[in-house]
């Protein structure tokens, strides 16, 4: 390795409100409740949080029926169905809501579209947990947009009645080109200036501004992270070579070759301890300079979520 590689830290990075509300959301109810609490799917897409919460009681699962009747069961901060809540009751758990208010805020615009008649498009990624459920919030005339192709081919009602929401973890380059061929179809579409969360838009700012400043960036976060994935497309868009890590382990030293900048960035379900992890790792190999970027201070935070009465 180069002996003067400096590494740039982005600002914001890491943690975002909704991922801190999750999380403490699932220790609170392990402090009130004991062990075990049950997590329908991953709180969030981190699977180093994900290890040390069930290290620390908490048990995650991807059926209802896999928690016992009368048990504590979190919803994730992706959002559930109508299904999965009428379900739940159905089935004697005691639920605690732990979806981020942001895209339950995506939920309400959907019911609203749906209860004028209009069919709702929801950009996003199939298959993606948060789509799921924001699909699910509504019964008939909703579909799911995930490429530009789907958008040229999707069809609907009544092209004068036809709103949209997207996954607030998208990419606004993605977002961009969809939505054009949407506006251009259906001329009346009602939706938001942009679904996309602040946290996820910061952090994408941020990337782009390290992209100016390195020869490499590396961000951390799992592979099933939608917004870490889409941190490392912002920077690879910006002509940066990037990669995704869970921790300094997936770092190949071949990439470091002739780098003498490298940013550095988390996904907003990374811990910070890892982006420290990464650091250290550098500095044992070399690495002499470490830069703390200046960025757009976050000082929203939501109140954990509570057990809903029975």
């Amino acid at each position: 390795m180069t002996k003067k590689i400096e590494i740039y830290l982005a600002s914001p990075r890491g943690f975002c409100a909704g991922v801190e509300r999750a999380i403490e959301t699932v220790k609170l109810s392990l402090g009130r409740y004991g062990k075990p609490v049950y997590v329908l799917h991953e709180i969030v897409h981190n699977k180093h949080v994900i290890l040390e919460l069930e290290q620390s009681g908490a048990v995650f699962v991807e059926n209802l029926h896999d928690i016992p009747a009368g048990e504590v069961c979190i919803f994730s901060a992706h959002g559930v169905s109508l299904h999965i809540e009428s379900r739940a009751k159905e089935l004697g758990l005691r639920i605690v809501d732990a979806t981020c208010p942001l895209v339950s805020s995506v939920h309400r615009m959907v019911e609203k579209y749906h209860s004028w008649g209009y069919d709702v498009l929801i950009i996003g990624h199939h298959g993606h947990p948060e789509v799921e459920g924001t699909a699910g919030r509504v019964n008939g005339r909703v579909r799911i947009v995930s490429s530009e192709h789907e958008a040229d081919n999707v069809v609907v009602g009544d092209i004068e009645k036809v709103g949209y929401v997207s996954q607030t973890t998208l990419c606004k380059k993605d977002l961009g080109g969809i939505l054009e061929i949407l506006s251009k179809r259906f001329p009346g579409i009602k939706g938001p200036t942009s679904n996309i969360c602040f946290a996820t838009q910061n952090r994408q700012d941020a990337v782009k501004e390290l992209a100016e400043k390195t020869d490499l960036i590396f961000v951390v976060g799992s592979k099933n992270s939608s917004n870490s994935n889409r941190l490392k497309e912002v920077g690879l868009q910006c002509g940066v070579e990037a990669h995704l890590i869970d921790d300094f382990n997936d770092i190949d030293p071949a990439w470091l070759v002739d780098k003498k900048r490298v940013g550095l960035t988390a996904g907003a379900s990374a811990p910070e301890r890892l982006v420290e992890g990464v650091v250290s790792w550098m500095q044992e190999y070399g690495a002499t300079k470490v830069v703390e970027l200046k960025g757009i201070e976050e000082k929203v935070h939501f109140r954990p979520a509570v057990l809903a009465a029975k």
